[in-house]
């Protein structure tokens, strides 16, 4: 689709610098400096104009992006619409909400698209951190503050006269507001407010509006909210565009409201009783353009939407910095219009199985559409260390604050009740926000509906989201397993690993397919969502297959790059089986290796976090595990990686087939 933009200052610079990767079609250029338009102009191969009607009435465009200064932004847009174009306005949307409403009216009787900067609430940070609201993390959020320090304009912008004029609110506290917004639904009112006119006697340009604004402001859906806006504390104050928010059971910090990529440190955790920990976005770094605005403008046009949701949500924050500007005057609270902002709470993330009977067709057995969403990497919840038991309740609590949702836990552990402890606490993510697996220990082969009962009861759960044989191998009978860390290692190991009178393994008459098909009724009766199977061959994985009335959603490994188990992962890939991967970094010498340090040096992370986005490029879940605070953070951290082809060839090198522990 064609647009045209209306504005050639700095912003526009902005927005055109992603125009070669765009679907859209920039056919000309409007500013009222005819040198500006016709530089512009001629650095992108565009027509150039100084009167807004004249371009309305030579382009065919029908999408205009508003680009000029703030106080013009709605007398431009007012202009576009009646044209009938679409439009897409920097923020904000105008600087009366009235007016702001109009515009929206206008949109809405005319069948046009109208939306309006910031796009801060679609980008990877801000969307990382209403996860941990949707999942129920912070329990009910109450109170909160937010920053937009934007100070000091003549030392970051060559034109700072614009952003002068309208003060702090309308440029700067915008961020955080349409973020809060998005994310907490409509401002009921601003409860108190302040403005200050603080100013240095040695700048020569002079605020239009007051310098610094305090204020407190309440949402309809509860939480209250201290705002501090302000054009005399410089952008680069600890607190530039921060927001940390305070629930009932944790709080989250966010280090910069507007930012269009999440850095690996942008989102902190602190849970009640423990310090805040980064939560690092377990997704590959995905950056949003300027552009980002139009474009999903467009995309709705195209599929026939007409949308105005964030324009009214524009119109509202003009709202809310009216309210803001009027309580300071009056010093009363003051109620704000919701403007026709519908709030919907954040979801929690999408990552467990949907519910169904778990029976499969044959179809299905070749279909990759039957593979299960899971996070990009677990967190292993073994006690077994370096030869020892050892406590894991601090790190299994260190991982959930840090961002891990999916947990594999299993009976052999012993820690299921300590855990299911955790899973009980305050703060804990809702159950619909993480991945639980438990795994049947091998002396419990012919007893699975008992010990998956015993598994779901330490757990305090209804249904596992995956329940899977810890070894294919059947051993004797022995007991419960329960809550194995209460005893001493030697009972352990006399519960665990049986033998017979004369020292050799006690076994148990049960072969893997009636093992499996023993596991499938617990999927019958609502126990486990899904099944999975762990150390297992090509061969074996394909005898569970041939007999499986209930498919094998997830097997688990040994894989590393001395051991990539390449032609067992391909084939699970191919019939829609996920693939994890225990002990990822504890083969011997593999984290001294010269390939992964090399590639580590260039990446600027450790050679562990090599090895674990290696495992996410093949479409492997690692499930690492460790006690280590910063540890547990850099390896969930490690999904943001990608790795090149070049690269994953050179690790490709280490594979060793004779590799054994």
């Amino acid at each position: 689709m064609q647009i045209v933009f209306v504005g050639a200052g700095a912003v526009a610079e902005k927005y055109a610098t992603d125009l070669s990767a765009s679907p859209l079609e920039l056919t000309a250029v409007c500013d009222l400096d005819e040198r500006r338009a016709d530089r512009f102009a001629a650095t992108y191969g565009l027509t150039a104009y100084t009167d807004l009607d004249e371009l309305l009435a030579n382009e065919p465009a029908p999408l205009v992006a508003n680009l000029t200064s703030h106080s013009s932004h709605a007398t431009v847009t007012e202009r576009c619409l009646a044209a009938d174009r679409h439009v897409f306005s920097e923020k904000p949307l105008a600087l009366d909400a009235d007016v702001a409403a109009a515009l929206v009216s206008t949109a809405e009787q005319r069948g046009l698209a109208l939306d309006c900067a910031p796009i801060n609430h679609r980008c990877d940070a801000q969307r990382h951190a209403r996860s941990f609201l949707g999942d129920g993390r912070l329990g009910s959020v109450r109170l909160g503050y937010v920053h937009a320090h934007v100070g000091r304009v003549r030392e970051w912008h060559d034109d700072p006269d614009s952003f002068l004029a309208v003060g702090p609110l309308y440029d700067g506290a915008v961020y955080p507001l349409n973020l809060l917004v998005d994310w907490f639904g409509p401002v009921d009112r601003v409860r108190t407010a302040d403005a200050l006119d603080v100013w240095s006697d040695r700048e020569s340009n002079s605020v239009g509006r007051p310098a610094h604004v305090e204020s407190t402001i309440e949402f309809a859906s509860g939480p209250v909210i201290r705002l501090s806006a302000s054009r005399y504390a410089p952008h680069w104050s600890r607190e530039f565009n921060g927001l940390e928010l305070h629930g009932d059971d944790g709080s989250l910090y966010l280090a910069d409201s507007g930012a269009l990529a999440a850095g690996a440190e942008s989102v902190s955790i602190g849970a009640v009783g423990r310090e805040y920990i980064t939560a690092p976005h377990p997704h590959p770094q995905c950056e949003r353009s300027y552009l980002d605005g139009p474009e999903r403008l467009v995309a709705a046009v195209e599929r026939g939407a007409r949308p105005t949701a964030g324009s009214r949500r524009a119109a509202h924050v003009v709202a809310v910095c009216n309210a803001v500007e009027t309580a300071a005057s009056l010093g009363d609270p003051v109620s704000v219009a919701n403007c026709g902002v519908d709030h919907q709470p954040p979801d929690g993330p999408a990552i467990r199985p949907a519910a169904t009977d778990g029976r499969s067709t044959s179809a299905d057995k070749t279909s990759r559409d039957t593979a299960i969403r899971l996070p990009p990497i677990g967190f292993g919840c073994s006690r077994y260390r370096d030869g020892e038991y050892v406590d894991r309740m601090e790190s299994i609590a260190t991982a959930y604050d840090a961002g891990y949702r999916l947990f594999d836990s299993a009976e052999l552990y012993g820690n299921e009740e300590r855990i299911g402890d955790l899973l009980d606490a305050p703060g804990t993510p809702d159950r619909d926000g993480f991945f639980l697996v438990s795994k049947v220990w091998n002396t419990n082969h012919e007893h699975l509906v008992e010990a998956c009962e015993e598994s779901l009861d330490a757990l305090g759960v209804d249904t596992l989201d995956c329940y899977m044989l810890h070894w294919p191998d059947a051993w004797t009978y022995q007991g419960p397993l329960r809550n194995l860390a209460a005893k001493s290692p030697a009972e352990q190991e006399a519960l665990t690993f049986p033998t017979d009178d004369d020292g050799t393994r006690a076994t148990a008459d049960s072969s893997l397919p009636e093992t499996w098909q023993r596991l499938e009724t617990l999927v019958d009766r609502g126990r486990t969502r899904t099944l999975g199977l762990c150390n297992v061959s090509l061969d074996q994985l394909t005898t569970v297959i041939d007999v499986a009335r209930v498919l094998p959603a997830i097997v688990q490994i040994e894989s590393h790059p001395y051991q990539p188990r390449t032609a067992l992962v391909r084939t699970c890939h191919e019939r829609g089986i996920r693939v994890m991967a225990h002990s990822p970094l504890s083969a011997p010498g593999l984290l001294s290796e010269p390939e992964l340090f090399e590639i580590a040096d260039v990446k600027g992370i450790s050679p562990a976090a090599v090895v674990l986005a290696w495992h996410v490029e093949r479409g492997v879940v690692p499930i690492p595990s460790s006690t280590d605070r910063q540890h547990i953070v850099a390896n969930l951290a490690a999904a943001r990686c990608r790795l090149t082809d070049e690269e994953m060839a050179r690790i490709g090198t280490l594979a060793d087939p004779a590799f054994e522990r």
